[in-house]
C-alpha cells in the first residue's frame, strides 16, 4: 500500500497556509519561500499524487535507491544523487522504487523570483530529473531550510529558510545538468584558466584537454559559464588586477605583466572597458 509520510526516522515541517500567504506578502519571504520541507529515509512504498496542480515548486533529492516522477502523464526514472524539480501548474505523481527505495531530501516553494529560476536552470515539466555535480552541496542546503523550520515559524526563522532555498535554486540553475561529465569538464576548465592566468590559453586548447571539439566545447563553456572563454579569462585577470590595484603600490605596468598583459595599453584599454575607467581612478576610488 502506497503511503505519502509516517517513515521510521523521518523529518517533516508544513507552514499553516494562512502563514504563507502572509509570507508572500512580506519582505524578503515574498521573494522566495519554502513552504514544506522534509527528508524521508529509506522511504518504502512511498507515493504522492496530485492531479490537481499547485502554486509551489517541489524539489525532491534523492540520494540513495531509485523513484520515479510522473509529471503530465510523462513518466522519468529518478537514480541517486539526481534532483527532480516539479513546476507549479502542473498535475504530478512521484514516488520510490519497491524493490530499492529511495532517501529523499524535499521541499516545496513559491515566491515571485521562482518562475526566473526555473527558466534560468530550464527546468521545465519535459525535463525535470537533473544529476547534481555535488549532492552533498545541495543536501546542505534542504537541511538548513529544515532546520530553521524546526527551530520555530518565527520571522527571523523563516527568513533565514528562505534565504537557503534562495541559495539552493541558485545553485541548481548554476550547476544542474543532465549529465555529470559536462559540468565536470566545464569546472576542469575554469580551474585550468585560474591557474594559468597569466598564460594565453585557446578555445583549442582547452578543447583538446575536453576531448571535445573547438566549437563543441565553446557552446558547452557559454551555456554553463554565461560567456565565452576569451571574455572568462579576461574577468579573472580582471578581477586579480583589482586586487593588486587595491592592495599594493604596483606601477600600471608591472600590475599589467602580472595578470597577464604584455603591453600596457592592450591592458589599459581593456580596464577601461570591463570598469568603465582607468586604472589609476580605479585605485584612487575610496572603497570599504
Amino acid at each position: 500500500m502506497a503511503i505519502a509520510e509516517g517513515f521510521p526516522g523521518q523529518r517533516l515541517r508544513v507552514l499553516p497556509r494562512p502563514m504563507i500567504v502572509e509570507a508572500l506578502s512580506q519582505p524578503g519571504t515574498s521573494h522566495l519561500v519554502a513552504t514544506d520541507c522534509g527528508y524521508f529515509p529509506e522511504a518504502r512504498a512511498h507515493a504522492m499524487s496530485r492531479p490537481a496542480p499547485i502554486d509551489q515548486a517541489v524539489v525532491l533529492i534523492c540520494t540513495s535507491g531509485r523513484g520515479w516522477c510522473r509529471i503530465d502523464d510523462a513518466t522519468h526514472s529518478v537514480e541517486q544523487n539526481q534532483v527532480v524539480v516539479i513546476p507549479p501548474g502542473t498535475s504530478h505523481a512521484y514516488g520510490s522504487d519497491s524493490a530499492d527505495p529511495w532517501t529523499l531530501w524535499w521541499l516545496h516553494v513559491d515566491g515571485r523570483d521562482l518562475h526566473e529560476f526555473l527558466v534560468a536552470a530550464r527546468m521545465t515539466a519535459s525535463a525535470p530529473v537533473r544529476t547534481l555535480a555535488d549532492t552533498y552541496r545541495v543536501v546542505s542546503l534542504v537541511e538548513e531550510v529544515l532546520q530553521q523550520m524546526e527551530r520555530d515559524i518565527s520571522t527571523a526563522s523563516l527568513l533565514a529558510a528562505s534565504g537557503a532555498a534562495w541559495h539552493l535554486l541558485a545553485v541548481l540553475a548554476s550547476s544542474a545538468t543532465s549529465g555529470r561529465s559536462r559540468i565536470s569538464v566545464i569546472d576542469d576548465a575554469r580551474d585550468y584558466l585560474r591557474s594559468h592566468l597569466t598564460e594565453r590559453i585557446t578555445v583549442a586548447h582547452l578543447a583538446d584537454r575536453a576531448k571535445l571539439s573547438p566549437s563543441h566545447f565553446a557552446a558547452l563553456f557559454r551555456e554553463q559559464v554565461g560567456f565565452p572563454v576569451l571574455k572568462y579569462q579576461t574577468q579573472l585577470r580582471m578581477a586579480r588586477a583589482r586586487e593588486l590595484l587595491d592592495t599594493t603600490d604596483l606601477p600600471v605596468a608591472t600590475i599589467a605583466n602580472t595578470v597577464g598583459y604584455r603591453d600596457e595599453f592592450y591592458f589599459s584599454r581593456q580596464f577601461r572597458a570591463v570598469h568603465g575607467t582607468t586604472a589609476l581612478r580605479y585605485r584612487a576610488q575610496h572603497k570599504g
